[in-house]
């Protein structure tokens, strides 16, 4: 195990440095860094020679992907590649935009080699009941079936709307259009027989488990995510809604990509226990009074996000989330993160949990 962890920890070095590199270089770098650069008084491709050394970075700002121009994300190596603009945020204000142009196929092949193909069967179709719109969900779901030899079905969810009506006191519209889209997926499962893997949110999948049992109608294995998670939802969707059926909890966003589950361990307690795409994506949990330094093992803090690809460099960002850091396992000899939910730290509610 030992052996593994610093083997992950070398690939991780190794990566970080040539990330730098290709953000910092003129012939390949994109407009942000290379400007950003000039203000600096040392040189990022020379001094960045390890994962740690990403620390001499301020943290990055969320504020820098709202609004325009994106193309400053661009990097000069992709100026002539067609390239996508996912968005995250936005129910008020300018939401954050982040440009992709591989990376959403990258992340989502390497979570299907995670997948047990008895619960996501090759060449089998999938239904994605969830966010599409401006978010990557949509083309990276549809990839992930594509990938795996099948056709993607997809029924869309405007959370942006969803949280206008929750702000509004109008429950009654937001439950009358949840049930709006629960209609569109049984529709779609009913007629096409060859659905057997599901995309959906928590919320969703309760909505649509309370209606129909998803094992008759021919579902093997859901893949879950979009809002918090928690124990209690973690085991009642395992030992209630699901019936069987192979559950796949996910932590993802825009910015990161997807961190994957680890599989079900009853000594675990139904813990949601996720592992990022290293070395692509690093998660760490900090104290929030002192973002530079990393808590003990199953203490809490607060999420710190890197992201680390040819097409967008992030580091030290500090996320809207709490959790208890999780030390590394057998699959994934790298740090993960125990029972992600909302950072405590905030005083105004956010409303949180609409899909």
């Amino acid at each position: 195990m030992q052996s593994k962890i610093e083997a992950a920890h070398d690939a991780l070095d190794k990566w970080a440095r040539e990330i730098v590199n290709w953000h910092f270089d003129p012939e390949t770098g994109c407009p942000f860094w290379l400007e950003f650069a000039k203000n600096l008084d040392w040189d990022p491709r020379k001094e960045i020679r390890s994962y740690e050394d990403l620390s001499r970075f301020e943290p990055f700002q969320d504020e820098w992907l709202r609004g325009g121009p994106v193309r400053r994300w661009v990097p000069k190596a992709y100026s002539e590649s067609a390239v996508y603009i996912f968005e995250t945020g936005g129910s008020t204000g300018v939401p954050k935009s982040r440009i992709n142009i591989d990376d959403f196929r990258i992340d989502y092949e390497a979570f299907s080699h995670t997948l047990p193909d008895d619960a996501f069967p090759k060449g089998t179709d999938w239904l994605a009941l969830g966010p599409t719109g401006p978010r990557r969900l949509r083309l990276a779901v549809e990839h992930l079936a594509q990938y795996r030899g099948g056709i993607c079905f997809l029924v869309d969810l405007d959370p942006r709307w969803v949280i206008k009506l929750i702000k509004a006191g109008r429950g009654d519209m937001a439950e009358a259009y949840k049930q709006h889209v629960i209609e569109q997926g049984l529709t779609l499962l009913r007629a096409h027989k060859n659905i057997q893997c599901l995309f959906t949110t928590p919320k969703l999948l309760q909505a649509i488990a309370e209606k129909v049992s998803l094992k008759r109608l021919g579902i093997k294995g859901v893949f879950c995510g979009g809002t918090e998670m928690t124990p209690e939802f973690y085991r009642f969707a395992v030992e209630e809604l699901l019936d069987g059926v192979y559950f796949a909890p996910t932590y993802g966003n825009t910015l990161m990509g997807l961190a994957t589950h680890k599989p079900l361990d009853p000594k675990d307690d139904y813990a949601v226990i996720y592992y990022p795409p290293s070395p692509r994506a690093i998660i760490e949990v900090v104290d929030p009074d002192d973002a530079d330094r990393v808590v003990e093992y199953g203490e809490t803090g607060r999420v710190r996000l890197t992201t680390l690809t040819r097409e967008f460099f992030m580091p030290r960002f500090l996320e809207r989330d709490e959790a208890e850091r999780e030390p590394p396992c057998e699959q994934y000899p790298w740090d993960g993160v125990r029972n992600v939910r909302p950072f405590s730290g905030f005083q105004k509610a956010v409303v949180e949990g609409v899909y």
